[in-house]
């Protein structure tokens, strides 16, 4: 079973200068209570690992505003204008990662591989730097894993052994950024008893932590 925190103790395992998946896609599936509690927090220098920059105001677009985040690493920011200020002043790095690219270097942390071949990029802006590996005569870029100190999932039902089903599009980053943080804290949009095994998709051996009390729905 995993151990039910308030907001008090999740801020306890914060530190500056940590690097932090956020689930959600234009924060639908967003940890939001989390996000507040990180902002609450007032850690600084993060380095954040989300679909996208989300909104003025919303999603990690609250830690970006506070002036938390060093560097965001991201598929698209064109949400939250807020990010392209920050990126001109170079008050914010920003690394843009094409979708597909960025779940599979997520899901190959998790998967304990080093990174992921692929074509997207090749003889672009975002081939340089990069090693380029030729197999069976096609030539692909060398993307490496994309792990976390912490991940941050929401849109998930969670049961009391901490094992996760996700409500509908919620899922989205959410069960891969699970397999690859060093600490992993679930805000549940919904608490039940148990979870038939055949719904499970995040198993409760990937979950540290569940926020709990008043904090879930």
């Amino acid at each position: 079973m995993r151990r039910f925190i308030d907001g008090d103790y999740f801020k306890s395992l914060l530190k500056d200068g940590m690097s932090i998946h956020v689930g959600g896609f234009l924060t639908n599936g967003s940890p939001e209570v989390l996000i507040d509690l990180v902002v609450e927090s007032n850690v600084k220098d993060l380095t954040i690992i989300c679909n996208d920059g989300g909104y003025e105001g919303n999603g990690v677009g609250k830690m970006i505003a506070n002036h938390q985040v060093k560097k965001l690493i991201a598929s698209h920011i064109g949400t939250n204008p807020e990010v392209g200020k920050l990126m001109n002043l170079k008050e914010l790095e920003v690394e843009l990662v094409p979708q597909g690219t960025l779940v599979e270097r997520i899901r190959a942390f998790g998967a304990g591989l080093g990174g992921v071949l692929t074509p997207t990029g090749l003889n672009t802006i975002v081939e340089e730097g990069k090693e380029v590996i030729e197999v069976q005569g096609n030539k692909y870029l060398l993307e490496v894993a994309l792990g976390a100190d912490l991940a941050l999932i929401g849109g998930a039902v969670s049961d009391n052994y901490g094992n996760l089903k996700y409500k509908e599009t919620m899922r989205n980053f959410n069960p891969i950024m699970a397999t690859a943080a060093n600490l992993v804290v679930v805000e549940p949009c919904m608490q039940v008893e148990e979870i038939d095994p055949e719904d499970v998709v995040t198993p409760h051996p990937f979950v540290d932590y569940i926020l709990g009390g008043d904090y879930h729905g």
